[in-house]
Protein backbone atom coordinates (compact mmCIF):
# COMPACT_ATOMS: atom_id res chain seq x y z
CA UNK A 1 0.00 0.00 0.00
CA UNK A 2 1.26 3.62 -0.60
CA UNK A 3 2.25 5.57 2.35
CA UNK A 4 -0.78 7.94 2.67
CA UNK A 5 -2.85 5.22 2.73
CA UNK A 6 -0.78 4.51 5.87
CA UNK A 7 -1.58 7.39 7.68
CA UNK A 8 -4.98 6.80 7.92
CA UNK A 9 -5.30 3.45 8.98
CA UNK A 10 -5.10 3.14 12.86
CA UNK A 11 -1.94 1.24 14.10
CA UNK A 12 -2.41 -1.66 16.39
CA UNK A 13 -0.38 -3.07 18.26
CA UNK A 14 0.51 -5.55 15.68
CA UNK A 15 1.04 -3.37 12.94
CA UNK A 16 3.41 -1.64 14.45
CA UNK A 17 5.21 -4.34 15.52
CA UNK A 18 5.46 -5.49 11.94
CA UNK A 19 6.79 -1.95 10.83
CA UNK A 20 9.57 -2.72 13.70
CA UNK A 21 10.90 -5.27 11.46
CA UNK A 22 12.45 -3.10 8.74
CA UNK A 23 13.09 0.56 7.96
CA UNK A 24 9.94 2.55 6.51
CA UNK A 25 12.48 4.95 4.34
CA UNK A 26 14.57 2.67 2.66
CA UNK A 27 14.03 1.29 -0.57
CA UNK A 28 14.60 -2.49 -0.88
CA UNK A 29 15.57 -5.08 -3.35
CA UNK A 30 12.68 -7.73 -4.53
CA UNK A 31 13.78 -10.48 -2.61
CA UNK A 32 14.19 -8.71 1.11
CA UNK A 33 11.26 -6.94 0.24
CA UNK A 34 9.23 -10.18 -0.42
CA UNK A 35 10.92 -11.91 2.73
CA UNK A 36 9.59 -8.68 4.83
CA UNK A 37 6.32 -9.22 3.82
CA UNK A 38 5.80 -12.78 4.39
CA UNK A 39 7.38 -11.50 7.91
CA UNK A 40 5.13 -8.89 8.46
CA UNK A 41 2.00 -10.78 7.78
CA UNK A 42 -0.26 -10.05 10.97
CA UNK A 43 -3.24 -12.10 9.80
CA UNK A 44 -3.71 -15.75 10.94
CA UNK A 45 -5.68 -16.28 7.34
CA UNK A 46 -3.33 -17.04 4.62
CA UNK A 47 -3.03 -13.19 3.85
CA UNK A 48 -2.86 -11.62 -0.16
CA UNK A 49 0.17 -10.37 -0.53
CA UNK A 50 -0.13 -7.15 -3.11
CA UNK A 51 1.96 -4.29 -5.06
CA UNK A 52 1.17 -0.99 -5.64
CA UNK A 53 2.92 0.70 -8.02
CA UNK A 54 3.30 4.65 -9.02
CA UNK A 55 3.46 5.58 -12.11
CA UNK A 56 3.86 9.28 -13.48
CA UNK A 57 0.80 9.42 -15.83
CA UNK A 58 -2.01 11.65 -16.08
CA UNK A 59 -4.60 9.63 -16.77
CA UNK A 60 -6.95 12.79 -17.68
CA UNK A 61 -5.33 11.78 -21.25
CA UNK A 62 -5.95 9.33 -23.60
CA UNK A 63 -2.76 8.17 -24.55
CA UNK A 64 -1.54 7.80 -21.30
CA UNK A 65 -4.40 5.52 -19.50
CA UNK A 66 -3.50 1.66 -18.47
CA UNK A 67 -5.65 -0.53 -18.16
CA UNK A 68 -5.61 -4.16 -19.55
CA UNK A 69 -4.94 -7.94 -17.63
CA UNK A 70 -2.49 -10.86 -17.18
CA UNK A 71 -1.84 -13.84 -16.27
CA UNK A 72 0.35 -14.44 -13.46
CA UNK A 73 3.25 -17.58 -14.24
CA UNK A 74 1.48 -18.30 -10.30
CA UNK A 75 -1.64 -17.22 -10.31
CA UNK A 76 -3.28 -15.55 -7.31
CA UNK A 77 -4.03 -18.23 -5.14
CA UNK A 78 -7.64 -17.37 -5.38
CA UNK A 79 -10.12 -19.33 -7.55
CA UNK A 80 -12.31 -16.74 -8.92
CA UNK A 81 -16.21 -17.21 -9.42
CA UNK A 82 -17.10 -16.75 -13.18
CA UNK A 83 -20.46 -15.85 -14.70
CA UNK A 84 -20.09 -15.89 -18.60
CA UNK A 85 -23.30 -14.26 -20.41
CA UNK A 86 -23.53 -16.08 -24.06
CA UNK A 87 -25.78 -17.42 -26.10
CA UNK A 88 -25.62 -20.73 -28.33
CA UNK A 89 -22.83 -22.31 -28.86
CA UNK A 90 -20.17 -19.93 -26.92
CA UNK A 91 -22.77 -20.69 -23.97
CA UNK A 92 -22.45 -24.87 -24.30
CA UNK A 93 -18.66 -24.35 -24.56
CA UNK A 94 -18.40 -22.23 -21.06
CA UNK A 95 -20.50 -24.44 -19.69
CA UNK A 96 -18.24 -27.45 -20.50
CA UNK A 97 -15.10 -25.62 -20.02
CA UNK A 98 -16.22 -24.86 -16.41
CA UNK A 99 -18.05 -21.79 -16.19
CA UNK A 100 -19.34 -21.03 -12.83
CA UNK A 101 -22.78 -20.07 -14.25
CA UNK A 102 -23.82 -19.25 -17.69
CA UNK A 103 -26.90 -17.43 -18.97
CA UNK A 104 -28.34 -14.66 -20.91
CA UNK A 105 -30.62 -12.68 -20.44
CA UNK A 106 -31.72 -14.89 -17.40
CA UNK A 107 -28.51 -13.94 -15.70
CA UNK A 108 -28.89 -10.16 -16.51
CA UNK A 109 -32.28 -10.09 -15.10
CA UNK A 110 -31.07 -12.48 -11.94
CA UNK A 111 -28.49 -9.33 -11.69
CA UNK A 112 -31.41 -6.62 -12.10
CA UNK A 113 -33.92 -8.04 -9.89
CA UNK A 114 -32.81 -10.26 -7.65
CA UNK A 115 -29.31 -7.85 -6.57
CA UNK A 116 -27.46 -11.57 -6.90
CA UNK A 117 -23.91 -11.09 -7.04
CA UNK A 118 -22.38 -14.36 -6.40
CA UNK A 119 -19.33 -14.20 -8.93
CA UNK A 120 -16.41 -12.27 -9.31
CA UNK A 121 -15.23 -11.78 -13.24
CA UNK A 122 -18.30 -11.53 -15.86
CA UNK A 123 -17.70 -12.66 -19.38
CA UNK A 124 -19.98 -11.73 -22.21
CA UNK A 125 -19.88 -12.16 -26.03
CA UNK A 126 -19.83 -8.88 -27.80
CA UNK A 127 -23.72 -9.47 -29.14
CA UNK A 128 -24.35 -9.81 -25.34
CA UNK A 129 -22.74 -5.86 -24.41
CA UNK A 130 -26.44 -4.53 -25.74
CA UNK A 131 -28.35 -6.09 -23.31
CA UNK A 132 -25.80 -6.04 -20.33
CA UNK A 133 -25.55 -2.61 -20.80
CA UNK A 134 -28.67 -1.50 -19.10
CA UNK A 135 -26.72 -2.73 -15.84
CA UNK A 136 -24.03 -0.57 -16.36
CA UNK A 137 -24.72 1.54 -12.95
CA UNK A 138 -24.66 -1.36 -10.97
CA UNK A 139 -21.79 -3.12 -12.61
CA UNK A 140 -19.25 -0.48 -12.95
CA UNK A 141 -19.19 0.45 -9.42
CA UNK A 142 -18.35 -2.89 -8.64
CA UNK A 143 -15.91 -3.20 -11.35
CA UNK A 144 -17.79 -6.48 -12.80
CA UNK A 145 -18.50 -4.53 -16.27
CA UNK A 146 -16.97 -6.67 -19.29
CA UNK A 147 -14.82 -4.82 -21.09
CA UNK A 148 -12.44 -5.84 -23.88
CA UNK A 149 -9.57 -4.13 -22.98
CA UNK A 150 -9.18 -6.77 -19.81
CA UNK A 151 -10.54 -9.65 -22.38
CA UNK A 152 -13.84 -10.35 -20.61
CA UNK A 153 -15.83 -8.99 -23.81
CA UNK A 154 -14.89 -11.72 -26.28
CA UNK A 155 -16.15 -14.21 -28.63
CA UNK A 156 -13.59 -16.84 -27.23
CA UNK A 157 -14.97 -17.35 -24.17
CA UNK A 158 -13.03 -20.48 -23.14
CA UNK A 159 -9.74 -19.10 -23.59
CA UNK A 160 -10.95 -16.02 -21.21
CA UNK A 161 -12.48 -18.83 -19.07
CA UNK A 162 -8.90 -20.40 -19.20
CA UNK A 163 -6.93 -17.59 -18.04
CA UNK A 164 -9.36 -16.51 -15.54
CA UNK A 165 -8.97 -19.86 -13.68
CA UNK A 166 -5.29 -19.81 -13.87
CA UNK A 167 -4.67 -16.86 -12.04
CA UNK A 168 -5.22 -13.94 -14.95
CA UNK A 169 -5.72 -10.27 -12.92
CA UNK A 170 -6.88 -7.14 -14.32
CA UNK A 171 -5.22 -3.85 -14.03
CA UNK A 172 -5.97 -0.09 -13.85
CA UNK A 173 -3.86 3.23 -13.60
CA UNK A 174 -6.71 5.20 -11.11
CA UNK A 175 -6.38 9.02 -11.72
CA UNK A 176 -3.67 9.60 -9.77
CA UNK A 177 -1.10 7.17 -11.74
CA UNK A 178 -1.92 4.00 -8.93
CA UNK A 179 -1.86 0.55 -10.37
CA UNK A 180 -2.51 -1.90 -7.33
CA UNK A 181 -2.56 -5.38 -8.29
CA UNK A 182 -2.28 -8.88 -6.15
CA UNK A 183 0.75 -10.91 -6.50
CA UNK A 184 -0.09 -14.60 -4.54
CA UNK A 185 -0.56 -15.71 -1.02
CA UNK A 186 1.81 -15.46 2.23
CA UNK A 187 2.05 -19.16 1.42
CA UNK A 188 3.58 -19.17 -1.78
CA UNK A 189 7.07 -19.08 -2.08
CA UNK A 190 9.32 -16.72 -2.03
CA UNK A 191 10.26 -17.54 -5.97
CA UNK A 192 6.58 -17.54 -6.51
CA UNK A 193 5.73 -14.14 -4.95
CA UNK A 194 8.82 -13.06 -7.10
CA UNK A 195 7.99 -14.19 -10.35
CA UNK A 196 4.35 -12.77 -10.29
CA UNK A 197 5.87 -9.25 -8.77
CA UNK A 198 8.43 -9.32 -12.14
CA UNK A 199 5.77 -10.01 -14.74
CA UNK A 200 3.81 -7.22 -13.62
CA UNK A 201 6.35 -4.77 -13.24
CA UNK A 202 7.98 -6.08 -16.58
CA UNK A 203 4.51 -5.32 -18.12
CA UNK A 204 3.92 -1.97 -16.78
CA UNK A 205 7.16 -0.74 -18.01
CA UNK A 206 6.95 -2.48 -21.58
CA UNK A 207 3.66 -0.15 -22.13
CA UNK A 208 5.14 3.07 -21.01
CA UNK A 209 3.53 5.79 -23.36
CA UNK A 210 5.85 6.82 -25.72
CA UNK A 211 4.29 10.69 -24.85
CA UNK A 212 5.73 10.55 -20.81
CA UNK A 213 9.13 11.47 -20.03
CA UNK A 214 11.56 11.25 -17.30
CA UNK A 215 11.11 8.76 -14.60
CA UNK A 216 8.15 6.72 -15.44
CA UNK A 217 8.08 4.45 -12.31
CA UNK A 218 8.14 6.69 -8.96
CA UNK A 219 7.40 4.18 -6.57
CA UNK A 220 6.97 0.47 -5.81
CA UNK A 221 5.71 -1.20 -2.76
CA UNK A 222 4.67 -4.86 -1.52
CA UNK A 223 2.33 -5.42 1.11
CA UNK A 224 0.07 -8.40 2.58
CA UNK A 225 -3.59 -7.83 3.73
CA UNK A 226 -3.39 -5.16 6.72
CA UNK A 227 0.12 -5.39 6.89
CA UNK A 228 2.51 -1.99 6.39
CA UNK A 229 3.77 -0.87 2.82
CA UNK A 230 7.59 -2.07 2.01
CA UNK A 231 9.27 0.11 -0.20
CA UNK A 232 11.33 -1.65 -3.40
CA UNK A 233 14.12 0.08 -4.79
CA UNK A 234 12.32 1.04 -8.59
CA UNK A 235 16.01 0.58 -10.26
CA UNK A 236 16.05 -3.42 -8.97
CA UNK A 237 13.74 -3.84 -12.14
CA UNK A 238 16.12 -1.99 -14.79
CA UNK A 239 16.97 -3.40 -18.01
Amino acid sequence: MLPREEKKMKKGKNYKAAEAKFDKKQAYTPEEAVKFAKDTNTTKFDATVDVAIKLNLDTRKAEQQLRGALVLPHGTGKTSRVLVIAKGDAATAAKEAGADFVGDADMIEKIDKENWFDFDIIIATPEMMPVLARLGKVLGPRGLMPNPKTGTVTTDVVKALEEIKKGRIEYRADSYGNVHAPIGKVSFTEKQLLENLETIINLVQKLKPSVVKGIYIKNISISTTMGPGIKIDTNSFEK
